[in-house]
C-alpha cells in the first residue's frame, strides 16, 4: 500500500512541481515519514527528487538564466552540504513533545517539529499577500540561494524559499522553470552526496520496487506538466501547494502522521 501511495504523491507532486518551480520533495517528504525514519524519508525523497531533476534537464534546461544559476546557485550548493551535515548529525529521535490522543500517546520528534515548523512558513509565503508584494532584486539573490540550500540540505524542502525569491524577478516561465531545476539538481547532487553515509547503512534492496516506482512515477509527471506549461498560471498552482503543506505540517506537528 506504501508504495501505491508514495508513487501516485510522488506524479502529482512533480506534475505541480513543473509550474511552481517547488512542491516535490515539500510534499513528498512528510509522506514519507509516514512509513519511513525521518532521515530514510528525507534521503529517499532526494533521490526521488534528483531522478527527476535529471530528466527535466533535458527537457528545460537550456533555457536557464546563466546569471541567475552563478549568483544564487552557488550560494544554494555550499549552503546545501551545510544543511545536510547539521541533518546526519542531528539525534532524530529526540522527543520535542508528546500528548494524549483518543487513548494513544502521540509523540512528535525534535527533526519532525522543525520541519513542520518551517514548511509552515514557506506555505504562508506563497499565501500571504504581504510576502507576495515582496520584490527581490538581484542583490538578494546570493543571500536566497544560501538560504533555500541550507533548508534544501536540511529538510529536504528548497523549492518554496528558492522560487518565493525568483519569481521576483519576473523571468519568463520557461527561463523561470528552467533556472529552478537546474539549482535544485546541484543542490539535490550535494545533499545526497553527504547523505550517502546513512544510506550506506540500510539495505537499499529493501526500497528497490519503491524506488522504481516512486521515480518512475515523478518523471511521467514531468511528463505530462510540461505538455501542460502553456495552459496553467503559476499563482494558481503555488497557491494549491501552499495549502497541501499547510494540511501535512499541521498533521505532522499534531504526530498524526
Amino acid at each position: 500500500m506504501e508504495i501505491f501511495i508514495i508513487s501516485l504523491v510522488a506524479f502529482l507532486a512533480s506534475l505541480l512541481t513543473f509550474f511552481s518551480g517547488f512542491g516535490l520533495g515539500t510534499i513528498l517528504t512528510p509522506v514519507m515519514m509516514i512509513f519511513f525514519p525521518v532521515d530514510v524519508a528525507i534521503a529517499f525523497t532526494g533521490i526521488v527528487h534528483f531522478s527527476n531533476n535529471i530528466f527535466k534537464l533535458f527537457i528545460v534546461g537550456q533555457k536557464a538564466d546563466k546569471k541567475v544559476l552563478i549568483r544564487f546557485g552557488i550560494p544554494a550548493v555550499f549552503a546545501a552540504f551545510l544543511g545536510s551535515y547539521v541533518l546526519i548529525n542531528m539525534d532524530t529521535d529526540y522527543v520535542m513533545y508528546s500528548y494524549n490522543l483518543m487513548g494513544e500517546l502521540q509523540s512528535i520528534s525534535y527533526v519532525k517539529f522543525l520541519i513542520s515548523l518551517l514548511l509552515i512558513v514557506f506555505a504562508l509565503i506563497d499565501l500571504i499577500p504581504f510576502f507576495k508584494k515582496l520584490k527581490f532584486g538581484e542583490k538578494s539573490l546570493p543571500i536566497g540561494g544560501f538560504l533555500s540550500g541550507f533548508f534544501g540540505g536540511l529538510s529536504g524542502n528548497q523549492g518554496a524559499l528558492r522560487s518565493s525569491f525568483l519569481i521576483k524577478l519576473n523571468l519568463e516561465k520557461q527561463t523561470f522553470i528552467a533556472t529552478t531545476v537546474i539549482i535544485s539538481f546541484f543542490v539535490d547532487l550535494t545533499r545526497l552526496g553527504v547523505y550517502s553515509t546513512n544510506l550506506l547503512k540500510i539495505n537499499i534492496g529493501d526500497y528497490l520496487i519503491l524506488g522504481v516506482c516512486s521515480v518512475t512515477a515523478a518523471i511521467i509527471g514531468a511528463f505530462i506538466g510540461n505538455k501542460l506549461l502553456k495552459k496553467v498560471t503559476i499563482d494558481s498552482i503555488r497557491t494549491l501547494v501552499a495549502c497541501l503543506i499547510l494540511v501535512l505540517a499541521s498533521g505532522l506537528l499534531l504526530g498524526l502522521i
